[in-house]
This record gives structure tokens, C-alpha cells and sequence, in this order.
């Protein structure tokens, strides 16, 4: 039992060093790279607060990653994803200049709040495709 304690105390410290090393480490890691790092990164965060269940969703998560992603369609999903939130947020622009040509100030707060949810939806997309 002596012996178990410390292996188990140098096993839990190399887990906690290993994001730190990596993230030293590492360069910036971008498109399918960065998708599996993220992936690695929650399957050892589950291991160490003992999710197997969340483990084996992130382990079959990641070996669809390493099997279908490619860089290429990566780029097109997130551009993809940017150009309906234009539609989003033109949409949304559209239904607030409605609502203030009829004046109902109710709507016109309802609509500016949508537009803004919408425009921060396209900025967080926007950020994505950089990622």
C-alpha cells in the first residue's frame, strides 16, 4: 500500500503538467489540429475526474475527428456557418426597421435585443473561422 500512494501521486501530477507542457510547448494549433487537441484535452480532464462515460463520447468524438476532418472542409463548415449568420443578422435588421416604422416600442426593444444576440452570434463565428 506504501508503494500504491506515491505512484498514484506522481500519476495525478503528470496529468496536471501535461496541459501545462503542452500549452508551453505547442505553437498555436489551428483547424483539425486544434479540433483534436481540444478533444484530447476534455478526454484527460474526464479520465482524471473519473467520466468514463464522458470519456468514451469523447474518445469515439475524436476518432471521427482524426478519420473525417480535413482543413479544407473545416473552412468551408465555419464559412458556412458565418454566412448564415449575415443572413441572421440582415434578417434580424430587417424585422427592427419594421417594427420602428410602425413605432410599437415594445418590438422595437425586442428586435434590438435579437439583432444584437444575432450580431454577436456572426462575431463569434467570425472568430471561429480564424481558429
Amino acid at each position: 500500500m506504501k508503494f500504491l500512494a506515491p505512484f498514484a501521486l506522481l500519476t495525478v501530477a503528470s496529468f496536471m503538467a501535461t496541459p501545462l507542457l503542452a500549452a508551453e510547448e505547442a505553437p498555436q494549433l489551428t483547424g483539425c489540429a486544434a479540433k483534436r487537441q481540444a478533444i484530447t484535452l476534455q478526454i484527460e480532464q474526464a479520465k482524471a475526474h473519473g467520466n468514463a462515460e464522458q470519456q468514451a463520447g469523447l474518445e469515439k468524438a475524436l476518432s471521427e475527428v482524426t478519420a473525417n476532418c480535413t482543413d479544407a472542409s473545416l473552412r468551408k463548415e465555419r464559412e458556412n456557418k458565418v454566412l448564415d449568420a449575415k443572413h441572421e443578422v440582415s434578417r434580424r435588421q430587417a424585422d427592427l426597421d419594421k417594427a420602428m416604422k410602425k413605432g410599437d416600442a415594445e418590438k422595437i426593444n425586442k428586435r434590438k435585443d435579437k439583432l444584437a444576440q444575432s450580431r454577436k452570434e456572426l462575431q463569434d463565428a467570425v472568430e471561429e473561422l480564424d481558429q
